[in-house]
């Protein structure tokens, strides 16, 4: 049965980013009708009972964080946006801002009216100057028409939006470095506890969600809990933390496919038919190696190793669910931002490229990350000049389990991602790395030796 997308439903209408051709389409119906007949407690509460997971990576309920909020705090509160997409091949949130920023608009005046907050910042990654220039526009459009600031739609709810355009670096995605930087700070991420919700921006209680989950919200409110649950994957029984995966998705496919596109589908649909299907398979007639399920951050999953408990199957058909890439060893679902590796690509190459974004990502603040991605980076360095050692791969392995706040040495998760597709990368593809060592050879992207460092 063919999905009818609900989230990117009006991207390829004509004008399908301004106001007028938003309302006509029943836009901004939600937060009029909410203002009316619905308290803020009962948004919250069906947000909460949708189970709603937050889409910018961690997954984290979104209702369960609005209640973390202090009980009758005097205020100001505030809702922080974060558009900082800015994980590798990453780019779902900036189809909804360029095509439909009013959907997410909407999401967050329901947000805001719902946390009790007359403010609400987004921060938006610096490389998207069109996305910028649309939401600039239909923010303008929304003031323009007095559905922002004093009063909207005649009640006493009261709502500004600020758009930040962000610092160039990946470590704003972090939701504590975001807020740093946009208090126009450096962006190091904070110690918590305190977290945002008790202590966030200006040091005043703040909620931080995404674009995605932002437009989710505007669906729900729009067609109702059952519709929502009537997508995706229920929890695990066998599982007690698992929350669940329910509702529509936006995954994008890049790298070594026929097809790179954002499509819009239920939870937990397999990664061999993203990949085959709405990808259009692997180009050049090639095969699949290694595929990244969630943004390189995530882990490599090896396209022909057996799915354990699955006869007949490997980890090519894992569902791409908030459970689906844990039980492959991968850190998890992500921005779900899905990267083919063909068979004819060295991971030699592809772990380079990873270990030299992380080590330029790094905000420097802790020495773990700091001095583990770079010394990753010198090593993968090494290889692809044909000098690695077999005990090179131990070593980038320790040193990947060693860094991050799973093993609770640094601040914030940059150093996990950094990590987790290292480690996997060596533990499943091994002997292509010991294949590597023992030719000694170059790698045909490296620099020759002599001209490392030449002018």
């Amino acid at each position: 049965m063919k999905y009818e997308p609900i989230l990117l439903a009006r991207i390829h209408k004509p004008n399908s980013h301004q106001l007028e051709g938003y309302r006509a389409d029943g836009g901004y119906a939600a937060i009029e009708q909410a203002l009316v007949d619905k308290k803020p407690a009962d948004v919250i509460a069906q947000v909460k009972d949708a189970g709603l997971r937050g889409r910018g990576g961690a997954g984290f309920p979104t209702g369960l964080k609005w209640t973390f909020l202090p009980k009758d705090h005097p205020g100001p509160i505030y809702l922080c946006v974060n558009a900082d997409e800015s994980e590798p091949c990453t780019y779902n949130n900036r189809i909804l801002m360029e095509k439909d920023p009013h959907q997410v608009l909407e999401g967050i005046m329901l947000a805001c009216y719902a946390i009790r907050s007359e403010k609400a910042f987004f921060y938006v990654r610096y490389e998207y100057g069109t996305a910028y220039r649309a939401l600039e526009a239909a923010i303008a459009e929304l003031y323009a028409a007095g559905l922002l600031g004093k009063n909207i739609f005649g009640s006493d709810f009261h709502l500004d939006i600020v758009l930040h355009r962000g610092a160039g670096a990946y470590i704003c995605g972090e939701e504590t470095g975001l807020i740093e930087s946009l208090e126009g700070k450096r962006a190091w991420p904070r110690i918590k506890p305190p977290f945002p919700a008790i202590e966030g921006a200006f040091r005043k209680p703040t909620i931080v969600n995404n674009v995605e989950t932002m437009a989710c919200v505007t669906q729900i409110m729009r067609r109702g809990i059952d519709w929502f649950k009537s997508l995706g994957v229920p929890p695990d029984p066998k599982n007690p933390r698992d929350a669940g995966s329910y509702g529509p998705k936006l995954y994008t496919i890049a790298g070594h496919v026929e097809k790179p596109v954002c499509v819009e589908l239920p939870m937990g649909v397999s990664l061999r038919e993203l990949v085959e299907v709405h990808g259009g398979g692997v180009w050049k007639g090639r095969k699949a190696k290694a595929v990244n399920p969630g943004g390189l951050s995530m882990g490599f999953v090896d396209v022909l190793a057996p799915l354990k408990g699955e006869d007949g199957k490997t980890e090519y058909d894992i569902p791409l669910d908030f459970n689906g890439p844990g039980k492959v060893g991968c850190l998890g679902l992500g921005t779900a931002a899905v990267t083919v590796i063909d068979d004819q690509t060295s991971m030699v190459d592809v772990l380079h490229n990873v270990t030299q974004f992380f080590s330029h990502e790094s905000c420097g603040q802790c020495t773990p990350c700091r001095e583990g991605t770079g010394w990753m980076l010198k090593i993968m360095e090494r290889f692809r000049r044909g000098l690695g050692r077999r005990e090179d791969l131990d070593i980038l392995v320790d040193v990947a389990d060693r860094i991050g706040i799973i093993p609770g040495t640094t601040i914030c998760g940059l150093s996990d991602g950094a990590g987790w597709p290292v480690k996997t990368a060596i533990r499943k593809f091994r002997s292509e790395f010991e294949e590597a060592i023992r030719k000694g050879e170059p790698s045909r992207y490296a620099k020759p030796l002599q001209m490392v460092g030449a002018h």
